[in-house]
């Protein structure tokens, strides 16, 4: 199928950002891993191309 898009995607890119932050506030450090490993199987599922979804842990596997 298709090829993992990196180009920004959000009309507001602060926004998703925000949402992203608000979703962990207040949440302890293991239930913000247990959010963010239930977000990423999400995402994951919605990507439904494993091709794409091996591009993007390679992209993210790469030191900051």
């Amino acid at each position: 199928m298709g090829k993992l898009v990196t180009a920004l995607r959000f009309p507001d890119p602060d926004a998703a950002y925000v949402a992203l932050v608000e979703a962990r506030r207040g949440l302890t450090e293991e239930a913000a891993a247990d959010l963010d490993a239930r977000l990423v199987l999400i995402l994951a599922n919605h990507i439904g191309d494993l091709d794409v979804l091996n591009e993007a842990i390679a992209l993210a596997s790469q030191p900051g």
